[in-house]
């Protein structure tokens, strides 16, 4: 071997290094990555010449990456048969700290990036020895393929080795392999490759890394294999770990879509997300402006339950050229699609120096709002063409997804994607608001809804009576994120969200009646009118402060009473406000009594005969229990079970002294 000649790093390196090695990276597993990126990289500068027609070194070789183990040496080593350095390349591109090869590459090739203005130091991505990539496109070459360009990455090697050996063939014929060696801590040395080493070398760039004592566990097979799939599975060069080929699963996501079967697309899903099942749909895009990037997104077949232990497992991956930089990003897609899984790989993102943080977020928030736009596109092209698929969606997702209410800017294209059960729809069906919309009465210019923990809470309230009468559809809201979206919206193709509980005694005046009321108590009589506001006066009497105020009601039919809000807010929302102000006290509401039901009339016949008669005050305590149970509360659930105990007892006696006369 020749005698090799002594160089120092530019720039006090030795202060930059032993910043890129113990304070930039957190992670130090990254050093693989970067390492194949560069091999990558060097791999598809290789293709590029090839497709120019150029004459190659030892151009039967494979275009692959090939990883061994030297345990008892404590080695790590990666090979590629890419396009190698000179002597001086070595020098100048492991020997100056943000000094870019491929920068240099793109320039002399006059691809698409020659001519750009490099970006300062500052700002300089993770970068590459002889070339860092993240990856190129399967089909075709071009030096646009190329991110690597500041040579960074290199160096994190030294998180994990006390000494880098790199073996480099370039790729002209004829030209001497070289030896570049250091210990990363200031200084490294060049050589000429000679005798049966050089000999026994083939195109390309050999490392070999030495493990420091405390990173042994990279020499184990298991962890680098876990460290390539996690980060560089989708390279687009063979990568053999020990001769077993690792990334085989293929980046389907820059596959042109025509030519992607759904078993295919189901295979990929299931490698992603280790579910079972298939997904329920998929989105796969390929976007050029106003950001490059290929996206390939599944709609799981099953409801993920963001509320509780997958709180924060949601996110896209994102991927620059191929290259993992971030599982799971919270920035791609607005958390009401937070039920979208899949892969984000963007072709020209700025990162910081070492590829572990995003940099600007410019780019990322163009992506995300084309993500935004192609999901809903997606979304209405599903509704319109299968909305039976689509109310399955609805069932598994509706509930993330109802919070794009949040989402001020988009509520006329989240408004017609909103599904709700309703008054008119049999076994709890769903319908669009577009639907209500076409079954409104002439001259309706509200979308009723009424909020109910369940089906058949919203079918028994009494609010509903008049709404039934009049053949007007309501919408249940079932959740309670339902009103505070409709809340947000405000309206809909000019018709305003209301509740039915906000409805006063003229707002259903102008509509006919559909459906014959229920029949009508006698007429009051002198005596019954005469003590009718003294009975109310002793309502008021016994449910003291339980109730605001007593009156009677316009609204009711069928029922005997109802609750009423004071202020006009919907108990839903009023339980929501609560909640939120941390107030467990049951609110004060007005209690609106039907003169004409027979229970009413009963207490008030039994009030006219014996004004201090005991039962009447059980009777209105075991009437409010049902009423305010009715409206979601219950102040005294034990005390309502002993006044039914008593009231049943009361009726087997009666029953038995009927029994006897």
């Amino acid at each position: 071997m020749a005698k090799a000649k002594t160089h120092t790093f530019q720039a006090e390196t030795q202060k930059v290094l032993n910043i890129l090695t113990h304070s930039l990276y957190t992670n130090r597993e990254i050093f693989l990555r970067e390492l194949l990126s560069n091999a990558s990289d060097a791999l598809e500068k290789l293709r590029f010449l090839q497709s120019r027609g150029e004459a190659i070194r030892d151009s039967g070789l494979p275009l692959e990456i090939r990883i061994s183990v030297r345990k008892e040496e404590g080695i790590v080593q990666i090979a590629d048969t890419g396009l190698g350095m000179t002597g001086q390349e070595l020098i100048d591109n492991l020997g100056t700290i943000a000094k870019s090869g491929s920068e240099e590459f793109m320039k002399a090739a006059g691809g698409s990036d020659a001519g750009k203005e490099a970006a300062p130091e500052s700002e300089a991505a993770a970068g590459e020895s002889e070339g860092e990539a993240a990856g190129a496109q399967a089909a075709g070459s071009s030096t646009a393929d190329i991110i690597g360009r500041f040579g960074i990455g290199f160096y994190s090697v030294f998180m994990v080795a006390d000494l880098v050996e790199v073996i480099s063939v370039p790729v002209t014929e004829g030209a001497p392999a070289h030896i570049w060696r250091s210990e990363g801590s200031g200084g490294f040395s060049v050589s000429v490759l000679e005798g049966e080493d050089a000999a026994s070398c083939r195109r390309g760039t050999i490392i070999r890394a030495t493990m420091k004592e405390d990173a042994k566990e990279f020499l184990e097979k298991s962890r680098l294999q876990s460290v390539i799939r996690l980060h560089s599975n989708f390279l687009p060069f063979p990568v053999f770990l020990e001769d077993e080929r690792i990334n085989t699963t293929p980046a389907l996501w820059r596959e042109p879509k025509f030519s992607v079967t759904q078993e295919r697309y189901t295979d990929f899903y299931q490698y992603l997300t280790y579910d079972d099942s298939p997904p329920l749909d998929v989105i796969h895009l390929s976007v050029d402006a106003p950001v490059q990037f290929n996206a390939l997104m599944f709609i799981p077949a099953s409801a993920q339950d963001y509320a509780g232990m997958q709180r924060d497992a949601w996110g896209l991956d994102l991927y620059a050229r191929r290259v993992l930089i971030e599982r799971g990003n919270k920035e791609l897609a607005p958390q009401y699609l937070a039920f979208l899984k899949g892969v984000v790989d963007t072709e020209d993102l700025p990162l910081n120096i070492s590829r572990e943080t995003l940099q600007e977020n410019v780019l990322v928030r163009k992506i995300s709002q084309t993500i935004v736009k192609q999901a809903l596109h997606h979304l209405e092209k599903l509704a319109a063409s299968d909305s039976g698929k689509y109310e399955t969606f609805w069932n598994l997702h509706g509930k993330l997804f109802k919070f794009a209410f949040s989402d001020y800017a988009r509520h006329d294209r989240v408004a017609p994607l909103l599904r709700f059960s309703s008054s008119a729809s049999d076994a709890g069906g769903l319908i669009s608001l577009d639907t209500y919309l076409e079954r409104c009465k002439p001259g309706q210019k509200e979308i009723w809804h009424l909020a109910a923990p369940s089906l058949e809470a919203a079918r028994i309230n009494p609010h509903m009576e008049r709404f039934r009468r009049k053949g007007i559809e309501v919408l249940y809201l079932l959740d309670p994120v339902d009103e505070l979206a409709l809340e947000a919206i405000g309206s809909y193709r000019e018709h305003r969200f209301k509740s039915v509980e906000q409805a006063d005694g003229k707002a259903l005046e102008g509509f006919a009646d559909v459906c014959e009321a229920a029949e009508s108590a006698a007429a009051m009589n002198d005596d019954e009118k005469a003590a009718l506001e003294t009975f109310l006066e002793k309502i008021r009497e016994i449910l003291g402060n339980r109730i605001k105020e007593v009156r009677l009601s316009d609204r009711l039919a069928d029922s005997v009473a109802v609750l009423v809000s004071p202020d006009g807010v919907s108990s839903s929302m009023e339980k929501l406000m609560r909640v939120m102000q941390h107030k467990e006290e049951i609110p004060l509401k007005i209690l609106e009594m039907n003169p004409d039901h027979p229970f009413m009339r009963a207490l008030l016949r039994m009030y006219i005969h014996t004004p201090d008669n005991p039962l009447l005050a059980e009777l209105l305590l075991g009437m409010f229990d049902n009423v305010q149970l009715l409206d979601g509360y219950l102040a005294e659930p034990y005390g309502m079970a002993d006044r039914n105990l008593k009231f049943m007892s009361k009726a087997l006696g009666w029953y038995a002294d009927l029994a006897r006369a």
